[in-house]
């Protein structure tokens, strides 16, 4: 039994490696799970879910829920002032961008002193177009 532990506990590093390889940006566990079908290395994807709440629960890894469709994203959470700032989705391509902005700082603000409401900036998200995508139409 001790054996499998182990096991798990590779895999899960493993995980958090790839999250950590990636901090600049959000990863999805579809891209998790096609990342190590590449590399060959037998984690399933039910073990990838199970790891991502795992670490989620323990506080390495952040979840971003952005909408009903698309699922969660993740990313590492040593970066700090990921609490800071919103969020934009791509409706086209689904990439989730920090928006460090002061004009909308000035907005969370407004809400919590005028409305009497704290944003949460881990679920807010802006949706819209990249200009990538927009280029592309």
């Amino acid at each position: 039994m001790k054996r499998s532990a182990n096991y798990k506990t590779k895999q899960l590093q493993a995980i958090l490696d790839y999250i950590i390889s990636h901090r600049d940006s959000h990863v999805t566990a579809a891209q998790i799970v096609e990342h190590f079908e590449k590399c060959e290395i037998s984690i399933g994807r039910t073990t990838v879910f199970r790891n991502l709440d795992k670490l989620t629960e323990c506080g390495k890894i952040r979840r971003y829920i952005t909408d009903g469709l698309s699922g969660a994203c993740y990313q590492y959470a040593e970066d700090e002032n990921c609490h800071s700032h919103f969020h934009l989705k791509c409706e086209g391509c689904g990439e989730l961008t920090h928006l460090e902005c002061p004009e909308l700082n000035s907005l969370e603000h407004h809400v919590h002193s005028k409305h009497a409401f704290q944003i949460n900036m881990l679920k807010t998200v802006f949706y819209g177009t990249c200009s990538t995508c927009i280029s592309k139409a």
